[in-house]
């Protein structure tokens, strides 16, 4: 028995997969190295290279590997490249979730945890988000991530599907040397690349209504992230009473200033990160309250800010 991580071979799939081992709990990896890297992928776990639009090659796993449940993090992830991709990311984001749910059901696998995403929100307008906060989805992205959720709840009333949907917010720092956030359009990798090549980070506004005039959001550990997804699996085999959907934040948030700071303190390079305008549409604070999943999936901050930056240039510099 084995539970198939799609998207293993990505930055926190690849996490996902060694929280479950160092679990004691056996997975196989199914991924098509779009972002993904192989050799984040453990000798010893069963690798699958391929796409979850074909349905034939996915019922194939299922019946090979004795599969139990599913973590779906397979998918295209960049918001704002989506604005000009939305096809592509329909794709790879919906078709692709309704060829794994279709063969799920045809091969008998009714247990499922979704990474999800705090794009479904948008723009709150509340300092706290909680599950409950309204959806307003800014981007094709945001809007196939809450298209994934109905498609779990349909499937729930007509297959009698298990599942839960875990809301990211900002998934920073690298819980081993060997695996490291290679994504050009997240904040860590970004700061990272600037200062390698000499340049001077850059901080999109200085004059918002928070204590140091940057913007406030909510920074989360991917080793913490992982272990959520373990207790969400091992609540579903249980059988457990779950929710539907779980926000992973840390009910405070961290701004940009606060980051770069830590960024300067940890790599040892001076700097004073270059202002700019404000970008149109970002808020002020974007923070969620972990409540419920502190309640069920064990979620807790386990690392200080200074933690999340020092593994993750430890990583980006042993990349390098």
């Amino acid at each position: 028995m084995a539970w198939l991580v799609t998207g293993g071979a990505g930055y926190i799939g690849s996490h996902v997969v060694r929280a479950f081992l160092e679990d004691g709990i056996s997975v196989v990896v199914i991924d098509d190295l779009s972002s993904g890297h192989e050799e984040f992928i453990p000798e010893s776990v069963p690798y699958i290279r391929g796409t979850l639009l074909d349905r034939e090659l996915l019922e194939s796993v299922f019946r090979t590997h004795d599969i139990t449940g599913v973590v779906h993090v397979a998918g295209f992830k960049y918001a704002g490249v989506s604005v000009k991709r939305p096809l592509h990311a329909y794709q790879q984001n919906v078709t692709a979730m309704i060829e794994l749910l279709s063969a799920m059901e045809v091969s008998g696998v009714d247990a499922i945890v979704f990474s999800s995403s705090a794009a479904v929100y948008g723009t709150p307008d509340t300092d706290l988000v909680t599950e409950d906060t309204p959806k307003n989805p800014e981007s094709p992205y945001g809007e196939t991530k809450l298209t994934g959720e109905w498609l779990l709840r349909d499937q729930e009333v007509a297959a009698g599907l298990r599942h839960t949907s875990l809301r990211y917010f900002n998934v920073v720092g690298s819980g081993a040397p060997d695996l490291y956030d290679t994504s050009p359009h997240n904040l860590f990798p970004m700061v990272f690349d600037a200062l390698v090549a000499g340049k001077t980070p850059r901080i999109n506004g200085s004059d918002y209504p928070t204590p140091d005039g940057t913007c406030v959001r909510d920074y989360i550990h991917v080793a913490d992230l992982a272990l959520s997804h373990v207790a969400a699996a091992k609540r579903l085999d249980a059988r457990a009473p779950i929710e539907p959907v779980y926000n992973l934040g840390s009910g405070e948030g961290v701004s940009v200033g606060e980051i770069m700071s830590a960024v300067a303190q940890v790599t040892g390079i001076d700097f004073t990160p270059e202002i700019g305008p404000r970008r149109q549409g970002d808020p002020a604070r974007i923070v969620a309250s972990g409540a419920l999943a502190a309640r069920d999936l064990d979620w807790r901050m386990r690392h200080s800010l200074t933690e999340m930056v020092s593994s993750a240039w430890a990583a980006r510099q042993a990349a390098s």
